[in-house]
């Protein structure tokens, strides 16, 4: 499996392949059962799969958890080399590329001062308590496709509104890739799989099963009732849980825009925040509208 450290180097192997169907899949390593389906469904999908593990310090904010990110680089790049060999058995073809770039400055030179800022999408959920946060997700995602030139990336729904502020840059500076999102991976308790669940104690994780739980009854809700009907008894839910835990929200978005929900809304993004002792949660669900 070839993995490369410096930007050079894989300039050099960029420029020295002509296929066209190359799957990229940003990561910041430490890498996990949803990451790795990301892996999988590009490998089937493309010739090329490049991963890229890089800790990104753009998106964290000053009081966050950058220092102590799990670094985890040989292995991740064991799990790659074994998801490789085993796919490789059916298309011996195909290959996985990782680059992990060892200097800051192969992916921010120096004085480096470059903002991409997506208005709208980022002034909500997680962008409230996190406003520069999309800003650094922007700037190396966009960084990253100039660089690893995919005709398609894959990202996890779990962090659905990154996705959907991808997915607006791409299409508002008319990117040449496709951008795909894949299911939410979750634990046999229902955790939705993160690198930072490793920092919840097991009586925190039990606490924290209230943000799937309430996830679900509130799928349960849309799904079941009409808007005006859901809303209510999710407002309700929501007085209740939010009275109890250290949620930073619980709401209900249209999930094509993000915008308010309407009757006439194709379907909710349902999505919370939790935050436990040691660590900060989100998960999601997107119901159908099915009055509309």
């Amino acid at each position: 499996m070839k993995i490369f450290k410096t930007l050079r180097e894989f300039n050099d192997f960029r420029v020295s392949i002509n296929k066209e169907d190359i799957g990229f899949v940003p990561t910041m390593g430490n890498l996990h059962k949803g990451h790795i389906s990301l892996i999988e469904h590009s490998f089937l999908n493309n010739s090329i799969t490049v991963v890229s593990i890089f800790v990104n310090p753009t998106q964290f904010g000053p009081n966050e958890d950058f220092a102590i990110y799990p670094r985890t680089l040989y292995k991740d790049c064991e799990e790659i080399h074994g998801l490789e060999m085993k796919l490789q058995r059916k298309d011996p073809e195909k290959e996985i590329i990782v680059f992990s770039p060892d200097s800051m400055n192969d992916v921010y030179p120096e004085g480096f001062s470059t903002k991409i800022i997506v208005s709208g999408v980022t002034d909500k959920l997680c962008g409230v308590k996190r406003p520069n946060h999309f800003e650094g997700v922007t700037i190396v995602v966009y960084k990253l496709f100039s660089l690893v030139n995919p005709k398609i990336a894959y990202f996890g729904k779990k962090d659905y509104q990154q996705f959907i502020v991808i997915k607006k840059m791409v299409r508002d500076l008319s990117l040449p890739v496709e951008i795909e999102s894949c299911p939410i991976i979750r634990a046999e308790d229902g955790l939705a799989l993160s690198s930072r669940n490793q920092y919840l104690t097991p009586p925190e994780r039990e606490k924290a099963l209230i943000l799937p739980k309430t996830i679900n009854a509130s799928n349960y809700l849309f799904s079941k009732n009409s808007l005006k009907v859901a809303l209510e008894k999710f407002n309700s839910l929501k007085a209740d849980v939010m009275s109890k835990g250290k949620w930073e929200y619980l709401e209900v978005y249209d999930a094509e825009s993000l915008e308010p929900v309407t009757e006439k809304t194709i379907s909710f993004l349902i999505a919370g925040a939790y935050q436990s002792t040691a660590a900060r949660l989100i998960d999601n669900t997107v119901v159908k509208n099915n009055y509309v």
